[in-house]
């Protein structure tokens, strides 16, 4: 009865730590065998956060600093950058085309959230290294839908779609 008492204890903990493994809360798979997709956090959506803040007042050094140079960039044009200079020179571009077409340049930020994916052994899943931001934002243009791929606190990869809806306030 003693013997009893003593495993008891121990297969509680065993049985606890067991559920707690299993219950990491998952939704969706990723494009790599075995990937499940899993919320992020928010330290990685302040990352996001201070990106936008500095893009909005086009501090370039800032978003230099926030951005890994070999990444990829691509733009709902098409156009893709590879370095923070080259972003920066694309977003600086697009202001200077916009006050020449007497258009508001500027966006409300709609909404974002972070996610990763991660389970799959294959080398070519790439996308399990930090985790995604999605942000939707409202332009005078149309809506843009964003996804940011934050590697300790920097921009890794990040890719632009548009549509030409604008949400009604």
């Amino acid at each position: 009865m003693k013997k009893l008492l003593f495993a008891l204890p121990l297969l509680l903990v065993i049985a606890c730590a067991q559920q707690e493994k299993a219950s990491e809360p998952t939704n969706g798979f990723g494009p790599y065998e075995g990937q499940s997709v899993y919320l992020g956090d928010q330290a990685t959506v302040e990352a996001f956060k201070n990106l936008d803040v500095a893009w909005g007042a086009r501090d370039y050094e800032t978003m230099k600093g926030m951005i890994q140079d070999g990444g990829m960039f691509v733009f709902e044009d098409g156009f893709t950058a590879t370095t923070g200079q080259e972003f920066v020179d694309k977003i600086e571009l697009e202001y200077q085309e916009s006050l020449e077409k007497e258009q508001e340049w500027g966006w409300k930020t709609d909404y974002a959230f972070s996610v990763y994916p991660k389970g799959s052994e294959d080398p070519k899943a790439l996308n399990q290294e930090g985790q995604w931001v999605n942000a939707q934002f409202t332009g005078t243009d149309g809506t843009y839908i964003e996804w940011y791929q934050m590697v300790d606190g920097k921009l890794k990869m990040w890719y632009q779609t548009k549509g030409n809806y604008v949400i009604p306030e």
